[in-house]
């Protein structure tokens, strides 16, 4: 039996805490979305082609995702406050190396560093909040923070990097994660509380197994858009994913302490959670993607103005998870669950009517509305993933949900891109009549438009799997440690 995770001290300052927290979190989210804004001066400065300047975001996400599943169970074995504490270092450190790069290869090396320290990071931050907060009132209000950071880092991060970019070199996307990750390691051994791991054995070959399916699911997901679906290299891919990812289940039905229990996604709510998740994280990659090139190709703004523009999803995320943490205890998460991904969809979707003559006016109201579906949305989801585990597998619940939201968005991103191409290309193809120059540019809308609203239709499955799978549970005896906990510790849930 592996001995039980204990709390060595009290923390003694929780705000500070959740502000540690939080800004960790945040870190990782940003780094999602501010270097897209800086593509075209990397792509100067250093001299990437067009190909090779995909790497700079896909190797952060592709080992971001493929490590996530192994980063948070290494916070339940050898102890979540260390673990955050090696994470948030690695991160810094890849940072500032990506910063000072002076290469292609040494700037695609960096980003992969940074993916580890992520994996690593924040899921151990998310399992930490549910650790170090008593359940009820404290640890809702956390959980909203989290989620705000979670949910407002992607369009955070653009408003951040255009900044940057304009203000002063897009070196700057990088190093500005230094002193944060430094502050954050400074306070960390004073603020969190030391939380030892519970004594196992890491399941190295169930972590070998998912961690590479993974990692070669999410490279097939990047590659195909630019090599093509039936690619070797595609293929290739996607045939490794399934073998390690079938052995990755024969591994779990024979080890001792699998890396995921079996019983563990045979929790309704827990699995039906990590789907919208997945569902979500589709749509909401697919807005900040599309929409984002739309702003400054279609309707001319520059880096910083279309950063800007966003600036409305942080606030709402941020104002909707502050006080829902008040009203979760009263309602339960499921009328959040399934309302907060219908406004989601309402929001991408209303953005699909965009045109290159849209004022600012026309964007305001499809951002407000996804930012208000987002708010609704990661909070319940927070607390659906953590709340109903035992306390040594709440790394695992968490980078579960971490890593469905990549997922989600790197499937999403990469189905969404074909769908854009094939009707840019058919519009072409359809319209030679029109001046060249000019059918490339209804193209481009009507790429957008489409892409956009396959994004909203991802969305509206969110709501319905909510709708349909997640339940209310039924009142069960608190939990005495040894078992599992009620599906929900919020009444309701």
């Amino acid at each position: 039996m592996s001995a039980p995770m204990t709390t060595a001290r009290a923390p003694q300052h929780h705000r500070l805490a959740l502000a540690l927290i939080a800004a960790a979190q945040l870190m990782v989210m940003l780094d999602l979305t501010i270097t897209n804004v800086a593509l075209p001066a990397i792509q100067t400065n250093l001299h990437f082609s067009a190909t090779n300047l995909t790497w700079v975001i896909d190797a952060y996400v592709l080992v971001f995702g493929g490590l996530l599943l192994l980063g948070g169970r290494t916070g339940d074995i050898f102890g979540r406050r260390r673990m955050f504490f090696i994470g948030i270092g690695l991160f810094a450190l890849a940072s500032l190396l990506g910063g000072i790069a002076t290469s292609q290869g040494l700037l695609i090396a960096a980003r992969a560093l940074q993916g580890v320290g992520a994996a690593i990071a924040s899921p151990t931050a998310l399992a930490l909040i549910a650790v170090t907060f008593d359940e009820g009132p404290a640890r809702h209000r956390a959980m909203a923070v989290y989620a705000s950071m979670t949910a407002a880092g992607g369009a955070l991060g653009l408003i951040l990097g255009g900044a940057l970019v304009e203000g002063a070199s897009w070196r700057w996307v990088f190093f500005v994660n230094v002193p944060i990750g430094l502050v954050v390691m400074i306070f960390t051994p004073f603020v969190l509380p030391r939380i030892d791991g519970h004594g196992g054995r890491l399941d190295i070959p169930g972590a070998l197994t998912v961690s590479g399916g993974v990692a070669l699911l999410v490279y097939g997901l990047v590659h195909a858009p630019t090599a093509g679906w039936s690619s070797s290299g595609t293929l290739g891919a996607f045939a490794a994913a399934a073998l390690l990812l079938v052995s990755f289940l024969f591994i779990e039905r024979r080890v001792a302490q699998p890396l995921i229990p079996p019983r563990f996604l045979r929790h309704r709510n827990r699995a039906g959670g990590y789907l919208v998740m997945m569902l979500i994280g589709a749509s909401m990659l697919s807005l900040l993607f599309f929409l984002t090139q739309f702003l400054q190709e279609q309707m001319h703004y520059s880096a910083l103005r279309a950063g800007v523009s966003y600036l409305p999803v942080p606030i709402m995320v941020a104002s909707t998870s502050l006080v829902l943490s008040k009203k979760i205890k009263r309602y339960g998460v499921r009328v959040f669950l399934t309302t907060g991904p219908l406004l989601v969809a309402l929001g991408v979707f209303w953005a699909s009517f965009l045109t290159p003559t849209s004022t600012y006016w026309h964007v305001l109201g499809p951002l407000a509305t996804f930012g208000l579906g987002m708010g609704l949305s990661f909070v319940p989801l927070t607390l659906n993933a953590v709340s109903s585990v035992r306390n040594h597998e709440q790394g695992l619940a968490s980078s579960l949900l971490n890593t469905s939201q990549q997922i989600g968005g790197s499937l999403g991103l990469a189905v969404l891109v074909t769908v854009s191409a094939t009707v840019r290309t058919h519009y072409v193809a359809q319209h030679s009549s029109l001046p060249a120059t000019q059918a490339q540019i209804d193209a481009a809308v009507q790429g957008f438009h489409a892409a956009i609203r396959v994004g909203a239709l991802s969305a509206l499955l969110a709501f319905v799997t909510a709708l349909v799978v997640v339940r209310a549970p039924r009142p069960v005896a608190a939990s005495t440690g040894t078992q599992e906990a009620p599906a929900a510790a919020v009444p309701g849930a």
